[in-house]
């Protein structure tokens, strides 16, 4: 492959984005196709209408693009969805993990189920994620995995236990991978976004009182947005990060400085 002619270029690229229909996951399909990448729109099975929405747009803008039906709780599914990817635009070079929920309950009231899901997407789904696209990076001794963790990987929220641990497991997961591939030059780190405005937290951020206390304890005084976290993938997945590896790279506007 030609080297790119800036480190904060993927082209040449071939992108996996699981969870890419989000609020969080299209900003970062549209980020890694605007650095040059062709992208993998990864996404449920009953998301393939926006999924084929979001291919239309990166098309439109001169970029290669397909999508595949991925349930990250569906194990085999991961290993054809990358199949079906790479017999579509040959072999996925960056891998990022995005695919998560959350679940906000008082921790005396998550049930099993609760607790299930939220581990099953954000901690297992994103393992055997990271695995499959090893299981292909390492063969051929190059690789970018970026996982999406949070903030609340490295300090507590209220009312999301399942949610904390998940993302915590996420941020050393990405350690002990980084150090069995490593060596076979695959590089693996973590994006920790602080409070985004997405689908996923409109319920939240929509109470007034509630957003405002979220606001008041960022030091930079704003909720992040997805392009922003997008920016920070794009540069972990790129050649400027080539000496970066089992890190989490914390977008949290100062939070955890604190």
């Amino acid at each position: 492959m030609t080297p790119p002619s800036s480190p904060f270029s993927l082209s040449g690229e071939v992108a996996l984005v699981t969870g890419a229909t989000g609020g969080l996951g299209s900003a970062i399909a549209r980020a890694l196709a605007s650095a040059g990448a062709d992208v993998v729109v990864a996404d449920h099975p009953s998301r393939q209408a926006e999924a084929a929405r979001l291919v239309h747009d990166l098309t439109q803008g001169g970029r290669r693009a397909v999508a595949v039906p991925l349930d990250v709780t569906n194990l085999p599914g991961i290993d054809e969805a990358f199949s079906l990817a790479e017999e579509a635009l040959g072999p996925v070079g960056i891998v990022v993990a995005n695919a998560g929920v959350n679940i906000r309950r008082p921790a005396l009231e998550v049930s099993e189920a609760d607790w299930d899901t939220v581990l099953d997407i954000n901690l297992k789904g994103v393992f055997f994620t990271c695995q499959a696209a090893g299981k292909r990076m390492v063969p051929r001794q190059r690789g970018a995995i970026v996982a999406i963790a949070s903030q609340h990987g490295v300090v507590a929220t209220p009312r999301s236990p399942a949610y904390c641990a998940a993302k915590a497991g996420v941020v050393n997961l990405v350690r002990a991978l980084a150090l069995d591939w490593s060596p076979r030059g695959v590089r693996v780190n973590a994006v920790g976004p602080t409070f985004v405005e997405t689908g996923l937290t409109s319920h939240l951020l929509g109470d007034d009182s509630i957003r405002q206390d979220i606001v008041n304890r960022i030091p930079l005084g704003r909720l992040g947005t997805p392009e922003e976290v997008a920016h920070a993938v794009v540069f972990l997945a790129g050649p400027a990060a080539s000496l970066i590896t089992g890190t989490c790279l914390l977008a949290d506007g100062g939070w955890t400085a604190i």
